[in-house]
């Protein structure tokens, strides 16, 4: 038995879970999800709680079960608390004007890169350091792959560390070539 899989999700107060066949709706004070689960897997709402099982034991069965309990678990999470990625913006010149859900950066390129997001995902600019871009939603897939677009317009480079990353992110530093004549 998957260990992720056989484990119970909570559902949260204020969150509604309707299963109508393969189709899982969550409703709560953010929004609203639904997905689609493999017709292999099973999903049921018992006592306040989803329960997800498999038909047997094979290896198919077995990947689909724990996946298909996360996924139901970040669909629970995501419209009760929601989710967020922290960007840092490093480097001189280096800017960001977010506004609802768009972004418009300046990343030392001829021209200013806009991205478009989806209604569903909103930008923020961290009060306390203007370089700490914020992106937020409910769905966890959404939000991780608009963070990781944004970063991949430039970067963290290991010379000097400009570029956009996560924060806490460690980019390896390199020495650079004049370290290497005085050696």
């Amino acid at each position: 038995m998957s260990r992720i899989g056989k484990q119970p999700i909570e559902i949260t107060s204020g969150v509604t879970v309707e299963v109508s066949g393969q189709t899982i709706t969550v409703k709560g004070s953010k929004g609203e999800l639904k997905r689609e689960i493999h017709p292999m897997i099973k999903a049921e709402v018992k006592d306040n709680e989803i329960i997800v099982t498999r038909p047997d034991e094979s290896k198919e069965a077995r990947s689909l079960h724990g996946l298909t309990r996360t996924l139901l678990s970040n669909m629970v999470e995501g419209v009760s608390k929601g989710f967020e990625k922290h960007l840092e913006i490093i480097g001189v010149g280096y800017r960001a004007k977010p506004s609802k859900n768009s972004i418009e950066l300046t990343l030392g390129f001829s021209h200013p890169v806009k991205y478009q997001a989806d209604k569903d995902i909103e930008f923020v600019q961290d009060p306390n350091n203007k370089q700490i871009i914020i992106v937020k939603g409910i769905d966890k897939e959404k939000v991780g792959q608009v963070a990781a677009k944004i970063r991949s317009y430039k970067k963290p480079e290991p010379y000097k560390g400009k570029g956009i990353r996560y924060v806490g992110e460690h980019v390896a530093r390199k020495a650079g070539k004049a370290a290497a004549k005085a050696a």
